[in-house]
């Protein structure tokens, strides 16, 4: 398996990461990919996947809930950083939209989204979009920068499925496809086996049975079982499939 999406740099990792990461491999997770958020965890994302080569792999972006008031100074500071580190990176991001706690900055997250996909497009890059109650204008900003990645966390409907898989993206799909009331399993009958990856989003979004604890990459296990059961093919049959496609999208060997 391959997490793509596991933020193992921040804080609440802090106590064991090393003793977690040690867990990760023995259970058979076979990378991760680490997203950066901000300015700040630039530094922490990179140390992290420097000491840990060809299993922790570096992404650098500005989050939208950290577009604030010195979002430029911010977005030029990581855009630097994505330049300087370009050799090591498999992507940009966490980059994306979202509405849900805070509209003040809306014009400039859509502005800053922009200029982070045409630096990927520009280094040939993917990149790890988040969305939250931005449906409509983050399709119609990638619609029209356009780039590749994966839309991190999916959880929208069949008709916003179509839409990312005709822009040519992947969906990353995580623990709510476990939670009790997801409607995820049924949205999912549009998406080919080959165009999804395993991700967590750690330390948040455990799946059940370990909901409301802190994340780890392992338990995808469990969101595979899930996507088994989707698809009507064997767990192993998932754990293969969404790991070739993460490979192919961020280039891991």
């Amino acid at each position: 398996m391959i997490d793509t999406h596991c933020h193992i740099d921040e804080e609440a990792f802090a106590p064991d990461r090393e003793e977690v990461i040690a867990r990760q491999q023995a259970a058979g997770v076979e990378a991760m990919v680490v997203p950066g958020v901000n300015v700040a965890s630039i530094d922490s994302v990179l140390q992290v996947c420097a000491a840990h080569p060809n299993y922790c792999y570096p992404a650098l972006g500005l989050h939208p809930e950290d577009v604030k008031k010195d979002w430029q100074v911010a977005l030029e500071t990581i855009d630097a950083a994505i330049r300087a580190h370009r050799s090591e990176l498999v992507a940009i991001g966490e980059i994306g939209l979202d509405y849900y706690w805070d509209k003040t900055y809306k014009e400039e997250q859509k502005e800053v989204l922009r200029r982070q996909l045409a630096t990927a497009l520009e280094l040939d890059l993917p990149v790890i979009l988040h969305n939250r109650d931005a449906t409509e204008d983050i399709l119609q900003i990638v619609h029209e920068i356009g780039g590749r990645g994966v839309f991190h966390c999916f959880s929208g409907s069949k008709e916003t499925a179509r839409q990312i898989l005709e822009m040519g993206f992947y969906l990353g799909i995580g623990g709510v496809l476990t939670f009790k009331n997801s409607k995820l399993r049924e949205h999912l009958s549009v998406v080919p086996m080959n165009r999804i990856v395993l991700e967590t989003d750690a330390p948040y979004m455990a799946p059940v049975p370990h909901r409301g604890e802190r994340n780890e990459s392992q338990w995808m296990v469990y969101v595979a079982e899930s996507l088994a059961d989707v698809y009507k093919c064997s767990v192993e049959c998932i754990i293969d499939t969404t790991t070739a496609n993460a490979k192919h999208l961020f280039g891991i060997k």
